[in-house]
C-alpha cells in the first residue's frame, strides 16, 4: 500500500511539471506583453523626466489640470466638465439604460414570434467596431443625414434638430445616447439566457395565487436576475471607464474637450503632449478604477454563491 502511494506522487508531480510546460508558452506571453508594461506604466508614474522620483507630482498634476476636472463649470455649464466627469456621466447615464433597455428587450422578445431575428439585429451593435459605431453615431445626430435631428425637426424643436457632435452642449449626450444601442445587446442576450434558467413552475404556481405581472417580476424574474445583473453592471462600468475608440472616432474629444474621458486624455498626454508620466498616471488611476469593480464584482459574487 505505502509503495503504491509512493509511486503516486512522482507521477502527480510529472503530470504538474507537464502542465506547467503547456501553459509556459501563454505564461510567457501574458508576462511579457501584460505584467511588464503594467510595471513599466507604474514605475514610470512616480518618475521625473529626469529619472528622479517624482512621488505623486504627476497624478496631482493631471487632477488639477482642467482638462481632468472643472469642477467651476459643473453642473451650471455646458461641457467641457473634465474628463473625470464626463466619466462619471457615462456611468450615472448609460448604465441605467443600458440595463433597462436590455432587460426590457429581453423580457418583451421572449413571448414574440420571430424574435430571434430581432436578438441579431439588437446584438448587432455589440459586434459592430466602436471605431464603425463612433462614425454611426456620427451620422445619426448629423443634421444633414441623421434620423435624431429629423425627428426633432418634424417635431419642430429647432433647438434638437441640428448635429448635434458640432455643440458642447449636446454633444457629450449624444455619444452616450447613441452608445446605448452598440451596448445594449450585450445586456439583453445575458438577460434573455438569465430568463431561460428560470423555471416556469414559479410563474404557473403565482399566477394560481393571484400574482399580477409587477409581483411576478418583483417577487420571481428580478431577484433570480441579480447574479446576470452584477455581471452586466460589472462589464458595463469597466467598458464606460476605458471608452476611447467610439469617443475618438466621433468627436476626438471636441468639441472645445466637451466629450474628452480619461482614456482619450490619457492617449493625447502621451502622443499629442509626449509626456509619458501624466499617460502613465492617467493610466495608473484606470487601473485602480478597474480593479476596484472587479473586487467588488468577486465579492458579490461570492456572497450570492453562499446565498
Amino acid at each position: 500500500m505505502a509503495k503504491a502511494e509512493n509511486g503516486a506522487l512522482p507521477r502527480r508531480r510529472r503530470r504538474g511539471w507537464d502542465s506547467l510546460w503547456l501553459a509556459a508558452p501563454a505564461l510567457a506571453l501574458v508576462l511579457l506583453l501584460i505584467v511588464v508594461p503594467a510595471v513599466e506604466t507604474l514605475v514610470l508614474a512616480f518618475l521625473a523626466p529626469g529619472g528622479g522620483w517624482a512621488g505623486l507630482q504627476h497624478f496631482a498634476a493631471v487632477l488639477q489640470d482642467p482638462e481632468t476636472y472643472a469642477p467651476g463649470r459643473f453642473p451650471g455649464q455646458p461641457p467641457p466638465w473634465g474628463s473625470l466627469l464626463h466619466n462619471l456621466v457615462w456611468i450615472v447615464v448609460h448604465l441605467p439604460l443600458t440595463v433597462g433597455v436590455g432587460l426590457v428587450l429581453a423580457l418583451v422578445l421572449r413571448e414574440v414570434r420571430g424574435a430571434a431575428l430581432l436578438r441579431a439585429f439588437v446584438f448587432l451593435g455589440m459586434v459592430t467596431p466602436l471605431i464603425v459605431g463612433g462614425v454611426l453615431v456620427r451620422f445619426l445626430f448629423d443634421e444633414n443625414a441623421g434620423v435624431v435631428p429629423a425627428l426633432f425637426a418634424a417635431l419642430g424643436i429647432d433647438a434638437l434638430a441640428r448635429t448635434w457632435t458640432a455643440y458642447p452642449q449636446l454633444a457629450l449626450p449624444a455619444l452616450v445616447l447613441g452608445s446605448v444601442w452598440l451596448w445594449a445587446g450585450f445586456a439583453m442576450v445575458l438577460y434573455a439566457a438569465g430568463l431561460g434558467t428560470i423555471p416556469r413552475d414559479y410563474y404557473e404556481a403565482a399566477a394560481v395565487d393571484g400574482a399580477g405581472w409587477w409581483a411576478r417580476f418583483r417577487h420571481i424574474t428580478w431577484p433570480a436576475l441579480r447574479p446576470v445583473t452584477a455581471v452586466i453592471v460589472a462589464m458595463t462600468v469597466l467598458w464606460e471607464l476605458k471608452i476611447f475608440d467610439l469617443v475618438y472616432t466621433a468627436t476626438q474629444g471636441g468639441p472645445g474637450g466637451a466629450t474628452m474621458v480619461l482614456a482619450l486624455q490619457m492617449y493625447f498626454y502621451g502622443f499629442r503632449s509626449l509626456d509619458p508620466h501624466r499617460a502613465a498616471a492617467v493610466a495608473t488611476l484606470l487601473t485602480l478604477s478597474t480593479l476596484a469593480i472587479g473586487v467588488w464584482f468577486l465579492r458579490t459574487a461570492e456572497g450570492g454563491e453562499r446565498a
